[in-house]
């Protein structure tokens, strides 16, 4: 069924909490990290480079990108989250960044809010990632409901996120997880783009990744703890004490993320990673890096400056290449392929 504007749907409604609350409360992890800050670089200073000459381009899934970020998934479904993604598109496309957009579940539902996730129009070039939730697949959708999203945003893969733990604190979230990975086999199987596994904030271990990567998975995100709690961000939607509660009491739950990144290169040298999860700085994307990411992913910096206007995310992007190359620099790195498993990081006793 469709609803007009004036009647938004319960998932519609969700989507407008969700921005509302990631950019007005304080819903990030506290007491958890992403276990970046127990690494540093040891300082290199007689570099053997000419910072003009540094490279910080790279590829993902075939695709040629100008720097190692990705803007992770994040919105879709309002008018407030269209403004926002035709504004990171723009940025994606200016700076040939990759981009994931928020869960299209909304716009299976409900067909008229579509073009909120419309982006390929401004950034025609990007490596840009369709987004739904695997759990649906125990809510009748499958195939081609995926095929569906894939096709609305002309996009080059398709992230799965796994959110066990803010369906739980989700008010009437979706809990059945079972018989889940034969799904996803057949959705790899079948689809005609790439397909990603992501996790929300909590983290993928290597044996998670591993009964993935044996479904068909190409690609891991490890959207690990240590940045926007999910779990925090329901509990302030809650509806009733025991959500609320449950939220709180898993706010900082999870893997951090350099945690997982580790363990993953432990078990799969090749499989395409991503870094995602508390990361906040160029310096922590070149620390994920080092442990062994491909790409690395921010969500909420990329929100409060899209917020602030297109000059606030030009500043952002240009800031984080500006740190990412500095961390080269100072380390003796020429480009990414060097910087790479460097003995130049080490973890903090």
């Amino acid at each position: 069924m469709v609803t007009s504007p004036s009647a938004p749907t319960d998932i519609e409604t969700r989507k407008a909490d969700h921005l509302r609350i990631c950019l007005e409360e304080d819903v990030q992890f506290r007491r958890t990290t992403s276990g970046l800050d127990r690494y540093r670089f040891i300082h290199d200073c007689v570099p053997d480079l000419d910072y003009n000459e540094l490279q910080v381009k790279t590829s993902f899934l075939g695709k040629s990108l100008g720097s190692p970020f990705l803007i992770s998934s994040m919105t879709g479904g309002t008018e407030q989250a269209k403004q926002v993604n035709c504004r990171l598109a723009t940025l994606a496309q200016k700076y040939g960044l990759a981009m994931g957009v928020g869960s299209q579940r909304v716009a299976v539902e409900q067909p008229d809010v579509a073009d909120t996730f419309n982006v390929r129009k401004v950034a025609p070039d990007i490596l840009l990632l369709a987004n739904l939730g695997a759990v649906q697949f125990n809510y009748g959708y499958g195939v081609e409901q995926c095929q569906r999203v894939v096709d609305l945003l002309e996009a080059d893969a398709l992230i799965l996120h796994l959110n066990p733990l803010q369906e739980c604190i989700q008010t009437r979230g979706d809990k059945n997880f079972k018989g889940l990975l034969p799904k996803i086999a057949q959705v790899c199987q079948k689809l005609s783009v790439p397909v990603i596994a992501k996790e929300v904030g909590n983290g993928i271990s290597a044996r998670c990744a591993q009964r993935l990567l044996d479904a068909g998975v190409q690609a891991i995100d490890v959207a690990g703890a240590g940045g926007t709690s999910w779990a925090k961000v329901e509990s302030e939607r809650a509806e009733n004490p025991l959500q609320r509660r449950l939220g709180k009491t898993f706010g900082d739950w999870g893997i951090p993320t350099a945690e997982c990144v580790v363990q993953i290169r432990q078990m799969n040298r090749s499989i395409p990673l991503i870094a995602s999860g508390g990361l906040r700085t160029g310096l922590d994307g070149a620390k994920a890096i080092a442990l062994g990411a491909d790409l690395v992913g921010l969500a909420w910096p990329f929100l409060q400056a899209a917020q602030q206007g297109e000059e606030a995310l030009r500043e952002l992007a240009d800031l984080l290449i500006a740190e990412l190359k500095t961390a080269l620099f100072c380390t003796g790195h020429r480009d990414l392929s060097t910087l790479k498993y460097t003995q130049s990081l080490q973890k903090m006793s």
